[in-house]
């Protein structure tokens, strides 16, 4: 009969998270029983119910998403013999199997993973594309973190630890998130109303395990969206840096992966959305094109076209390439960080640095421009470079040299002679990790708690998400 109330649960349950279609599944394949056996339920059961009881508080969780009451109301049944008709033995034995498996999983996944899935809620959170009737066809893609996410075997896993040998210490060990998940949640406990909320999803940006994690001994790069700034750590140094992020309407993504060179002074290629934007629409006027150093590139043959033979609607129609010359102007600036990624989106200088003076610097078209071009590549390089190259990249980039050999060489030129491009390209080895991340709380590397707004309201599109925990 457990066995049977178990299944009619399982096809019952509305319940349609992650957790609870596992659990379905589980039981309508006639899973193994996790916690009551013919003897009733021993202390595994206390055990959950002690955890939750303490930790959901401290999560600010809504104990009934994970059943607590019935949970508990059960387990007094089972403990007094406590049964009626419409709470039999094997009823209240099932429920309490059915409801105890979901509480365990449902916390210890969302305590490893999240109990919000951050690609679905914000690759959902802002329309592309939409058909007559105004509905949505598709969304554009703004989180192309790599992520850890729960799958089948992590479900046998987690099962396989609740064992009277192992629960306790698992229990244990998924709560732990480091300094600062703990940080925020000693502000929880002494915060207001208002103040709850914004806390609950930072904490809840915590709990998601990005597949690049930098080692203790490697240097790293991360950018907050929220904050405007740029942190790039190794063991024995952090600097930091304002930089510029995607506009409203062109959101910077989130993103995680690896520096892989630099390009100095390099040519940009300009997108066919700002093409069509801002470009198309001087198509012939030779001194547009001239005055900000485009060229324009047939895209079948790669030859160049003069642009007074290149009208507006030749430009409109995508055959064409514009692109701007490197060197002093480019909106590219002096230097581009590169990183494999799916948005062509980059860490670059920039022609108009007024743009760092500003508090909101929602500016670009989703690159990020950074303040300090020069000190972020020093970083990137060895700890002790050969000196020359790095001045000839200072000299690349329109920099005073600093060493004797770097102002012999400027002197040698012809007066009023610029110094032309030394070094195009330098790679960086080891690759340094990169990520974009999105937190409006924030503890920078040197250990400081930050405030910052919600700038693309992501806050509000997680913090719906996870509404349904929230007390």
């Amino acid at each position: 009969m457990v066995r049977e109330y178990l299944e009619h649960f399982s096809r019952t349950d509305r319940d349609s998270n992650l957790a609870a279609s596992r659990i379905k599944k589980y039981y309508r394949e006639k899973g193994s029983v996790v916690w009551v056996d013919a003897r009733g339920v021993d202390s595994r059961a206390a055990s959950v119910v002690s955890t939750l009881q303490a930790r959901l508080p401290e999560m600010g969780f809504n104990s009934e998403v994970f059943c607590l009451r019935q949970i508990t109301d059960d387990l007094e049944r089972m403990r007094t013999l406590d049964f009626d008709k419409k709470n039999d033995i094997n009823h209240v034995a099932a429920r309490l199997e059915y409801n105890l498996t979901k509480a365990y999983v449902r916390y210890v996944t969302g305590q490893q993973f999240g109990f919000v899935n951050p690609a679905y809620v914000l690759n959902h959170f802002e329309a592309q594309d939409r058909d007559t009737s105004g509905r949505v066809r598709s969304y554009r893609h703004l989180f192309d973190v790599d992520m850890e996410h729960p799958d089948d075997a992590y479900m046998k896993q987690a099962l396989q630890r609740a064992t009277p040998d192992s629960l306790d210490d698992y229990l244990s060990q998924v709560a732990k998130h480091g300094d600062f998940y703990s940080r925020l949640q000693e502000k929880l406990a002494a915060a207001t109303d208002s103040q709850k909320r914004r806390i609950l999803i930072n904490m809840e940006r915590c709990r998601w395990k990005n597949k690049l994690q930098p080692k203790a001994d490697e240097k790293y790069v991360v950018v907050n969206v929220p904050a405007f700034h740029l942190w790039a750590a190794s063991p024995d140094t952090v600097i930091d840096m304002r930089v510029a992020c995607g506009a409203t309407r062109t959101k910077t993504p989130l993103l995680s992966s690896r520096i892989t060179h630099m390009e100095v002074n390099p040519e940009w290629s300009i997108p066919m959305s700002i093409i069509r934007a801002d470009v198309a629409r001087h198509g012939g006027d030779e001194g547009y094109f001239a005055r900000r150093r485009y060229y324009i590139v047939n895209r079948k043959t790669g030859a160049r076209v003069p642009a007074s033979q290149v009208s507006a609607g030749s430009l409109y129609s995508g055959n064409y390439r514009v692109v701007q010359q490197g060197g002093a102007g480019n909106s590219l600036g002096r230097i581009i960080f590169r990183f494999a990624n799916n948005f062509s989106v980059f860490l670059h200088d920039t022609s108009s640095p007024g743009a760092f003076g500003r508090d909101n610097r929602g500016v670009s078209h989703g690159c990020v421009r950074v303040q300090r071009p020069f000190d972020l590549a020093r970083f990137m390089m060895e700890k002790e470079p050969d000196e020359w190259l790095v001045d000839r990249l200072r000299l690349s980039m329109g920099l005073e040299p600093e060493t004797d050999r770097g102002r012999a060489y400027l002197d040698s030129l012809p007066r009023g002679t610029k110094a032309p491009t030394l070094v195009r390209r330098i790679d960086v080895n080891p690759r340094v990790p990169i990520i974009i991340t999105y937190y409006t709380i924030f503890q920078t590397p040197d250990g400081q708690l930050k405030y910052y707004p919600d700038v693309y309201g992501y806050d509000k599109a997680i913090g719906d998400a996870l509404r349904p925990y929230i007390l």
